[in-house]
C-alpha cells in the first residue's frame, strides 16, 4: 500500500540549511514570475502555440529537482517551465524559447512544450500525453547497463496515468530494477475532467502495486516535504536500482492552458480560491519568517530583485534574432561520429 501523505515536519527548521532554504524560496518566487511574464506576453501574442503555466506547483519542481545531482536525467510533460527554470536554465534562455527565437534553449524551434538543455541532463519537455515516461524508463536502464549512480525522473500529469505506456514503461522499472522515480503531478484535472471521472481508484499512488514498486503520496504545497519525499526515492533509486511512484497532490491555479479560464465549466471559483489559501510561496516564506530565517522585508526585496531579473528575460527576448532559415534542419538527425 502507497504511504500516506506526510505531514510537515515537526520542530523548526534547522538553521545549518538557511541558505538552502531561502534558495527554494527564490527559485519558487523566479518560476511563480516568470510564468506571470509569459502570460502577459502569450496574451500580446508574442508567444505562439500552446503555453501551459506552472502557477500553483512551484513547490513540486523545486523541492524535488534540489534532492537530484547535476548527472541525473530528467524528462518532462509539456508544463515544464518551472523545472527547467529550477534545474538552472536562465530566465532568459526559457523566455527566448517561448518567443521562438534563435537564443533560446532550444534554438527556438521547441517553443513552450520542448524546452532541452542535454548538459543540464534536461531533456524535454514533451508534447504528447504519457509519450516520455517509456522515455525516461529507458534513461533509467542505460544508467544500469552503463553502471553508473544516475537517477532518471520523469514528471506527469495524473491524465497520463490512463495510458498504456504508462503502465508499460512502470511494468519494466520495476522487473528490471531501475533507477528512475516517476512523478505524477496530480493537479486534480486533466484538461477539464476530474480525476474522479478519468479513473477507477482515487488513489494514483496505488497503481504501484501491480508492480511490487514502492509508492508513496506527497503534499506538493510544502516544498519541504516533497524535497524529504524525493530524498527518499533517490536514496532508493540510486542505491537499491529500485524505482518509485510519487504521487504528489498539487493544484494549479490557472487554466490548463492560456485558452482555458481560470475556472472554466469544471471548477468553481470558490474551489479556486480555496485551494490558493495553500499557496507554496505563501507556505514557505511564511515559515522561513516565523522560523526566523527571513525578515518580511527580506522577502519583499527578494520578489523585488526577482521581478527585475524576468523582466531582463522579456526584454531579451524581444531584442533576440530569429532562428535563421537554414536552421529548420539542423538537428533533424544525429550525425555518424567517426
Amino acid at each position: 500500500m502507497a504511504t500516506r501523505a506526510r505531514p510537515r515536519p515537526r520542530g523548526g527548521l534547522d538553521p545549518a540549511r538557511a541558505d538552502e532554504y531561502r534558495t527554494w524560496l527564490r527559485q519558487m518566487l523566479l518560476i511563480r514570475r516568470f510564468e506571470e511574464k509569459a502570460g502577459e506576453a502569450y496574451s500580446l501574442g508574442k508567444i505562439g502555440g500552446f503555453c501551459h503555466l506552472y502557477i500553483g506547483q512551484e513547490a513540486v519542481a523545486v523541492g524535488s529537482l534540489a534532492a537530484l545531482g547535476p548527472e541525473d536525467y530528467i524528462t518532462c510533460s509539456y508544463r515544464e517551465h518551472g523545472h527547467a527554470l529550477a534545474r538552472g536554465i536562465s530566465a532568459r534562455e526559457v523566455m527566448a524559447e517561448l518567443f521562438g527565437k534563435a537564443a533560446g534553449c532550444s534554438g527556438g524551434k521547441g517553443g513552450s512544450m520542448h524546452l532541452f538543455d542535454a548538459q543540464l541532463g534536461f531533456l524535454g519537455g514533451h508534447g504528447i500525453v504519457g509519450a516520455h515516461i517509456p522515455l525516461a524508463t529507458g534513461m533509467a536502464f542505460a544508467a544500469k547497463y552503463r553502471k553508473t549512480d544516475q537517477v532518471a525522473v520523469c514528471y506527469f500529469g495524473e491524465a497520463a496515468v490512463n495510458n498504456g505506456a504508462f503502465h508499460e514503461a512502470l511494468n519494466m522499472a520495476a522487473l528490471w530494477k531501475l533507477p528512475a522515480v516517476y512523478i505524477c503531478e496530480n493537479n486534480r484535472y486533466g484538461m477539464g475532467t476530474a480525476l474522479e471521472r478519468a479513473s477507477a481508484i482515487y488513489d494514483i499512488s496505488e497503481r504501484a502495486c501491480s508492480y511490487d514498486m514502492a509508492n508513496e503520496v506527497v503534499d506538493g504545497q510544502d516544498v519541504l516535504v516533497m524535497h524529504a519525499a524525493m530524498e527518499r526515492a533517490v536514496q532508493r533509486a540510486r542505491t537499491d536500482k529500485h524505482p518509485t511512484l510519487l504521487e504528489v497532490r498539487t493544484y494549479r491555479f490557472m487554466g490548463h492552458s492560456m485558452s482555458d479560464p481560470i475556472h472554466g465549466h469544471y471548477r468553481t471559483r470558490e474551489e479556486v480560491e480555496d485551494q490558493r489559501k495553500r499557496d507554496p510561496i505563501a507556505v514557505w516564506s511564511q515559515r522561513l519568517i516565523a522560523d526566523g530565517l527571513m525578515e518580511e522585508d527580506a522577502v519583499k526585496a527578494l520578489d523585488k530583485k526577482i521581478l527585475q531579473e524576468v523582466e531582463d528575460a522579456y526584454a531579451f527576448a524581444e531584442e533576440a534574432a530569429d532562428p535563421e532559415p537554414e536552421a529548420l534542419y539542423a538537428d533533424v538527425y544525429a550525425e555518424e561520429k567517426g
